[in-house]
């Protein structure tokens, strides 16, 4: 052999080893995944994040994915945006390294099976969790292997092939080969089916990550891949346990499509119980038996857990109308399962022998108890608001701890005494039986009772207890509004003692002959009392003045009748015996004296309206005969300008008041529509239909108006002749809008909206009652030209009350009064306006705040995400407080509230609460006990009809110098008439409730 020969076949014999060995490398990686494993180990290493204090600048959210956007990771940096303008702060968060926060993929982190919403109280204590999945396996171990074993045969049998440690489980080589053989045979032929290469773990990659869970693409698929690679690899390069957990995941995370009344369902556990009604715990236990014991009911689990595993392929389909398909599909699995001996030849047998029967209808929600969730509701329902979440299913799923302010063993204490006093027995143990309260045949099971607690700290009021026993989604405390009775002297006794303040910065300063000549002049009863105060007390302190507005005297006398609300009313004493007395302010506050508030809010409005008009300037009483001006023997009356004015505004309310009763009735119609509604309130006689036409549209032509007038009486005989007539005789210069409203039968505003509206359809409310500025005051002209000046004056009379209750309603807003306006009457001092109970305790919180108006917390901080590259930390700093109050009113109003319990209508807790060192801790608040009625009243005044709404009894309180709140008792109708309890049994429950709150008193 020649020298060429010879060194050519050792070349070949080199490059055959060559091949050979590298070769067996490549078969070994296959198999192995060796390099794989050091690889990917060592990027894992990389891609890694730590949290530290303060806001994070190396930090990214994910953009799509189901998984992320259930869990509101995605969502992280609108809800640090909405927190921040709240109050909130972060405090801590993730910093990624450089790589993770590079990378193209996901970050790879050992996500989280389950997550949602936990509440936790003050203490720590598990107050509220919804966790999602709700049922799932805790470790590998505990999932039966009859089901490991049946998953990996369907899914991914290599996946814990214990001989190669370190096997990249992101990849099936042999599943891939017949993939992409699928695919060129699909190329060719395209009834090919194609089914994928996706192994469990890529599987999960897909559904938690990729957009909708879908793979969209070639390029997603290797996301998919390599996400899931470096995954397998975070704790080491054997990963024989990570794929062990890759089982554990998937079965409790795998999507089994939603269900209607329930939502989503995920994971093999939910799956069960969502589409075959099973237990969790029971069909893992028949799983987990051998033999043939309980054959026929570990057939039928067996069965239902199959064709979920089989589901998952397509979920939505199989699960509704592809039941019959799925059915098909999971006895051909089994025949192949028992082929492969995963199954037993008996349990094969008696699987394939049963049908499956789906729970396909809506979800018949559990009956759940409201009242032990109360609590729990309101913290939700903030949240909503706090991070523009729009509803509590979606809440529910986000990986979010909130720590609250709420001290979760009072919650549960007051709640369960709520509960117990709404039986006969348990109303009596708390002392609810006797005079003013239930009687003996009373049933307290009608009655609702509501508690809520605030402690005051430093910056914040903190809610430490909100619950009631109304099993309703309803809350008593927040959710309505109540007639809450004489707690309304509460808020009407601190309008008096800040209109004193208003005097004191006034007039304090001045001189006495300044006052005595400001007081000649002065209008109303407060001023004149404020400017005499001060002539006798010159430069007198606010507390002085204040506590001498306390000591002013008003008659309990409930006979004299009052023109208020737009006619006469007449008010009652809740103790007759306190009719024929006089009795200073103190007083009628704490014996809570009807008749000394209606007469004192009757001052209080009168000031008020001596602010709205110059003094001296507007008269009230008729105008001399001097200038009056006689027409056609009668009498015009001559009106001041400033009357006017009064009466301007008074037409300008009223014309308000109907245009927006008449914009609700057409909102939303069409042109045409509106029309027809409006023919509709007429009578279609030619008259008012060619009145109507001509006044919405005033610029159509004969012709449009012939064909309209056919179309609306087709049965008349309308000649040309005759429509001629109507078209010339209603043409809109030729009426007012006030007479052509009289002609056609309709509020002459009506009808100019519905012409406004006809031609602009998108009008807003705001530009209608700007379009309308003439129109509203020329309906109203016949006020102006009234020859019966009582009409006029009580016109005037009407607007000055109505402008000095809408300034009475700020400043009762100013203190957290919830609603926009007050009902315009004196009665508004005996609650006629309604309240809220949480309202009140914000008001009792100024006062225990000495006049700072504090934020109210119930949430203290929100962690996000924890234990995840996204980990968010908030805490909750509020602004600090605003003044609203002057101390010394404060200081006035709360040795008035102590008063009430000392010697008054509280007097049950003239005790106090007394602690077990002996410490008396001071008890105060105000009482009330709401009427609610349907009254129907005759011209004169008298009383023709009423019925009983609801009645309710309230106590604000005060506990020191820390904690307020309110105890609420109601009862709604039918059974409101059947009670007559008071703020009485308020006063009681609460004294029965406060060994169980167990108050500190420092």
């Amino acid at each position: 052999m020649s020298l060429f020969h010879a060194l050519k076949s050792r070349s070949l014999l080199i490059l055959l080893g060559l091949v050979a060995v590298t070769g067996g490398i490549v078969i070994n990686e296959l198999r192995s995944s060796w390099l794989q494993a050091h690889y990917f180990f060592r990027l894992a290493t990389r891609l890694d994040y730590k949290l530290e204090k303060g806001p994070s600048s190396s930090i990214r959210f994910p953009k799509s994915g189901p998984y992320d956007e259930r869990l509101g990771y995605n969502k992280i940096p609108e809800y640090t945006k909405s927190l921040t303008s709240r109050g909130f702060v972060v405090t801590e968060q993730v910093r990624m390294s450089p790589t993770l926060l590079d990378s193209p993929l996901a970050p790879i982190y050992a996500e989280k099976d389950q997550a949602g919403l936990t509440l936790l109280d003050y203490n720590q204590r598990l107050l509220y969790v919804l966790l999602s999945p709700t049922r799932v396996y805790t470790n590998f171990d505990s999932i039966p292997k009859i089901l490991t074993d049946t998953l990996l045969f369907i899914e991914d049998k290599e996946l814990l092939d214990s001989r190669y440690p370190m096997r990249n489980p992101a990849v099936n080589w042999s599943r891939l080969d017949r993939a992409l053989f699928d695919q060129v045979l699909h190329a060719i032929h395209r009834q090919h089916d194609t089914p994928g290469a996706s192994t469990l773990v890529t599987q999960i990659e897909k559904y938690r990550h990729s957009p909708e869970g879908r793979t969209s693409s070639i390029h997603e698929k290797f996301l998919q891949m390599d996400s899931a690679s470096i995954r397998s690899y975070l704790k080491g390069m054997d990963n024989m346990a990570n794929r062990r957990q890759i089982v554990v995941s998937y079965l409790n995370t795998v999507p089994l499509t939603a269900r209607m009344g329930y939502g989503e369902v995920n994971g093999l556990g939910d799956g069960m119980w969502m589409w075959y009604g099973r237990d969790f715990h029971e069909f893992n236990h028949l799983l987990q038996m051998q033999g043939d014991e309980f054959l026929q009911q570990r057939a039928e689990a067996y069965k239902q857990a199959l064709s979920l595993i089989i589901a998952q392929r397509r979920p939505s389909y199989f699960l509704r109308e592809g039941s019959p398909v799925l059915m098909r599909m999971t006895n051909h699995y089994l025949r192949l399962l028992g082929s492969a001996h995963i199954i037993s030849p008996a349990l094969q047998r008696a699987s394939l022998a049963l049908p499956l029967y789906l729970n396909q209808g809506p979800l018949v929600p559990q009956a759940n108890s409201f009242v032990s969730h109360k609590a729990a509701n309101l913290l939700r329902n903030n949240l909503l608001s706090l991070l523009h979440i729009s509803n509590l299913y979606a809440l529910d799923r986000i990986d979010l701890t909130a720590k609250t302010t709420l001290d979760g063993d009072a919650q549960r204490a007051v709640t369960n005494l709520l509960r117990q006093v709404q039986t006969p027995t348990g109303a009596r143990t708390a002392g609810l039986y006797g005079h003013n309260m239930l009687g003996e045949d009373d049933n307290p099971r009608r009655l609702s009772f509501s508690f809520t607690l605030f402690e005051r700290s430093s910056n914040a009021n903190l809610l430490r207890v909100q619950t009631d026993n109304l099993d309703q989604p309803f809350d008593i405390n927040s959710g309505a509004r109540l007639n809450l009775g004489s707690t309304s002297k509460l808020r009407t006794l601190v309008t008096y003692l800040e209109i004193m303040t208003q005097l004191h910065q006034s007039y304090a300063a001045m001189n006495p002959g300044d006052l005595q000549k400001i007081r000649a002049e002065s209008q109303d009863t407060l001023t004149c009392w404020a400017l005499t105060y001060f002539v006798n007390n010159p430069h007198d302190s606010l507390q002085n003045m204040l506590e001498a507005a306390m000591t002013r005297t008003y008659s309990g006398d409930p006979s004299e009748a009052f023109f208020t609300g737009g006619g006469l009313q007449k008010f009652k004493n809740f103790e007759p015996e306190k009719d024929n007395g006089i009795m200073t302010v103190r007083e009628g506050f704490q014996h809570s004296v009807n008749l000394v508030f209606v007469r004192l809010m009757r001052d209080i409005v009168h000031y008020y309206e001596a602010q709205t008009l110059s003094a001296g300037i507007v008269s009230l009483t008729r105008t001399p005969p001097s200038n009056r001006n006689t027409v056609a023997g009668t009498t015009e009356v001559s009106l001041n300008p400033s009357q006017q004015t009064q009466l301007s505004l008074f037409a300008d309310h009223e014309g308000r008041e109907f245009l927006l009763r008449f914009y609700k009735k057409y909102r939303g119609k069409s042109p045409d529509e509106m029309v027809q509604t409006l023919i509709d309130g007429v009578h279609a006689r030619p008259r008012n239909l060619a009145l109507l036409f001509r006044s919405v549209e005033p610029e159509a032509g004969f012709s449009q108006f012939t064909a309209f007038m056919h179309k609306q009486l087709p049965e008349e005989e309308l000649g040309e002749k005759s429509l001629q007539v109507l078209y010339d005789k209603f043409s809109i210069e030729k009426y007012s809008l006030m007479d052509r409203g009289y002609l056609a039968g309709i509020h002459p505003l009506e009808l100019w909206l519905v012409g406004y509206l006809f031609h602009h359809p998108k009008a807003t409310l705001t530009q209608l009652v700007e379009a309308s500025t003439q129109q509203r005051q020329e309906v109203y002209q016949w006020l102006f030209k009234s020859h019966n000046k009582r009409v006029q004056e009580s016109r005037i009379h009407q607007m000055l009350e109505l402008e000095a209750f809408q300034m009475i309603a700020a400043d009762w807003r100013h203190l957290g009064y919830p609603f926009e306006a007050l009902t315009p009457s004196y009665a508004t001092a005996l609650g006629a306006s309604g309240d809220r109970p949480d309202s009140l305790a914000e008001l009792m919180g100024i006062i225990v705040n000495k006049g700072l108006l504090m934020p109210m917390v119930e949430l203290r901080d929100l962690q996000f995400a924890k234990g995840t590259p996204y980990e968010t930390h908030f805490v909750n700093q509020p602004a600090t407080g605003v003044r609203v109050l002057p101390v010394a009113v404060t200081e006035v109003v709360r040795r008035s509230l102590m008063d009430v319990v000392q010697d008054g209508t509280g007097i049950r807790l003239k005790d106090g609460l007394v602690e077990k060192n002996g410490q008396v801790i001071e008890v105060g608040g105000k009482t009330g006990t709401g009427d609610q009625r349907f009254v129907t009243y005759a011209p004169n005044g008298k009383l023709i009809a009423s019925r009983a709404v609801n009645r309710s009894a309230t106590f604000v309180f005060l506990i020191g110098d820390r904690f307020f709140g309110t105890v609420t008792a109601y009862v709604h109708e039918p059974y409101a008439a059947d009670y007559k309890f008071t703020s009485a049994m308020t006063v009681q429950l609460l004294k029965s409730l406060l060994p169980v709150l167990d108050v500190p008193s420092s």
